[in-house]
């Protein structure tokens, strides 16, 4: 008798979430490119060239955090410094210019010295190591289960480089998570899911890395998604949510 409520069991919750599989599906067969606005990675679908696209895609997922409105706002005006050729920009780029093209820009935990440290970053990191995708490869290790060392690595890294110029901030340090202090890493699983997985919305431009690697990047509303339909047992937004979830889906 115990042993038929226990497979009645196991077989409604797997008739749960095959249920649940086909309206995921659903979902993400329903949001494709023709609705992808108001969305950050509008920006880096724009380029076509491999640097244009993977410089916006990480100022993107950079300034992904608060207000739709507000991170498209300062989107656009960064892309217009730019001359919506970040690529360019970036290469010529000089942390006293800087200064003075974001004096008037803002985006909430950023200040203007913020965003001109984080550009002396990325001028140093393409100078030395070619693209992102170089730099982020130098931590990467296939036998890793997941990317949470490249991770770690690639935001101390990017710490270290703008400690040569300026202060780390508390936005500064916003801007580079580490999953190692609970982080869920939201921002830099959105940039690494734009780059990595190949699909209608995501770029896939980095090919070295498998798709099996990400983790899904998690926010309050993802959380509460998630806590609604048992992905997750965690209470607190973190890495380990985002890996349980990961693991669930």
């Amino acid at each position: 008798m115990k042993n038929e409520i226990r497979a009645r069991k196991i077989l409604s919750l797997k008739q749960k979430e095959i249920l649940l599989k086909k309206k995921l599906d659903h979902h993400y067969k329903y949001f494709d490119s023709s609705k992808i606005s108001p969305d950050p990675l509008e920006f880096p679908r724009r380029y076509k060239n491999f640097y244009d696209a993977e410089i916006s895609a990480f100022i993107s997922s950079v300034f992904a955090y608060g207000n739709v409105k507000q991170i498209n706002n300062s989107l656009g005006k960064i892309h217009e410094l730019m001359d919506n050729q970040p690529y360019r920009f970036v290469a010529d780029y000089s942390f006293e210019n800087g200064m003075k093209l974001f004096r008037s820009i803002k985006h909430r935990f950023y200040t203007s010295e913020d965003i001109a440290n984080l550009f002396f970053a990325l001028n140093h990191i393409y100078g030395n190591y070619g693209s992102l995708r170089y730099f982020f490869l130098l931590y990467y290790f296939e036998k890793d289960l997941n990317l949470k060392n490249a991770i770690s690595f690639f935001s101390q890294h990017f710490l270290e480089i703008i400690s040569k110029k300026g202060r780390i901030t508390h936005g500064i340090k916003f801007m580079f998570p580490d999953p190692y202090k609970g982080s869920a890493c939201k921002r830099t699983n959105l940039f690494l899911r734009w780059m990595i997985r190949k699909d209608e919305l995501d770029l896939g431009l980095w090919t070295e890395i498998s798709p099996a690697k990400l983790l899904i990047p998690v926010d309050t509303h993802v959380a509460n998604i998630c806590t609604k339909l048992k992905l997750t047992k965690q209470k607190t937004v973190s890495w380990k949510m985002s890996e349980e979830i990961t693991e669930r889906l």
